[in-house]
């Protein structure tokens, strides 16, 4: 159902307008305002950067309450140098999964700087009670700077949730939504020369460059 998807993510709040995001051009019924935020997402007042991933954050913006604009996560694809094969964005429960689990594939994970960004990547979660991978193939606890034994501990994060929370919603809507898109990307980024998001819509694709 449309619906479900909406009501399970939240999205980010939109801005006042579209026009105060970099990119925006205008699909069937609504405004749409992008912006481009490479490998990073804020949420819940701090920021994230992701490995192997592109992110976007959109926000739509519908003519008039009384109609629906059907927003799907599969209308947006991203296009890397003007290459004609196309990246869809991968689903919010993919990219957590990703982040907990980065020896899926390789070693992936969050990121962070000082300040309201936290620091260090993940450890490698149990993919089940009582697995019993070697010790050496999970990755130890990242190194802490020493700190006041008054100083309050570390908020943990729920990324499953929180990269959902954060995602674009989807469904049918009638006022002003906004959330990130992630785009799977293991490129170099200094190879990236021009990125365009392409919105279907009819009776033809919105090609937005965002680089």
């Amino acid at each position: 159902m449309l619906f479900a998807g909406l009501a399970f993510a939240q999205g980010t709040t939109p801005r006042p307008k579209a026009e105060d995001y970099p990119a925006r051009g205008a699909i069937t019924g609504a405004t749409v305002g992008v912006e481009y935020n490479v490998r990073t997402f804020a949420a819940e007042g701090r920021t994230f950067v992701i490995g192997d991933y592109l992110v976007v954050g959109v926000a739509v913006y519908p003519h008039s309450r009384k109609q629906e604009v059907p927003i799907a996560h599969s209308r947006f694809t991203l296009r890397i140098n003007g290459r004609k094969d196309a990246i869809f964005p991968q689903p919010p429960g993919m990219v957590a999964a990703s982040l907990k689990y980065p020896d899926w594939e390789r070693e992936r994970g969050v990121t962070v700087a000082a300040g309201p960004v936290i620091i260090g990547r993940p450890q490698i979660q149990p993919r089940f009670p009582g697995d019993q991978r070697p010790p050496q193939t999970r990755m130890p606890a990242p190194p802490r700077a020493p700190s006041d034994a008054g100083a309050p501990a570390a908020e943990s994060v729920d990324f499953d949730e929180l990269i959902a929370r954060a995602a674009l919603p989807e469904g049918r809507v009638t006022m002003p939504v906004s959330g990130f898109l992630y785009f799977a990307w293991r490129g170099k980024l200094s190879k990236i020369k021009s990125v365009d998001l392409v919105i279907e819509d009819e009776p033809q694709p919105i090609v937005l460059r965002l680089r």
